[in-house]
């Protein structure tokens, strides 16, 4: 893959990440107007699953957030691997990551047999 195409290809992903980043912050996660709309009906008691959904909710948010803060910083990394001439080659052994690879996950750092290690 040239650069050129690589290039395009972190940045299409770093504008996906950046819209699914806002659309989950576009949710509601940190509407103060909701945490406020909630503590004036606090006296009116609420259903322990209610709570309970509520909470799991807000966690899967931070979840899903952490989750794209870290593939931003893996693409950011790409770039710079992009920009020091050692984009496309693999972290562990040095080889070739394939370009089949690099069109579906752009910031990837190891080739295929390699990222088996890594995920176990």
């Amino acid at each position: 893959m040239d650069a050129d195409d690589a290039r395009r290809r972190l940045a299409d992903e770093r504008a996906r990440l950046e819209r699914v980043r806002a659309t989950v912050e576009g949710d509601g996660l940190h509407d103060e107007a909701e945490e406020d709309a909630s503590a004036a009906l606090s006296h009116l008691g609420q259903h322990p699953a209610d709570v309970a959904s509520d909470a799991f909710e807000r966690e899967k948010e931070f979840a899903i957030l952490d989750r794209v803060d870290g593939d931003l910083a893996a693409v950011d990394r790409a770039l710079e691997r992009l920009s020091g001439g050692t984009y496309g080659s693999c972290e562990a052994c040095g080889g070739p990551i394939g370009d089949e690879r690099l069109e579906a996950r752009p910031a990837a750092r190891f080739c295929i047999e390699h990222q088996a290690d890594v995920e176990t």
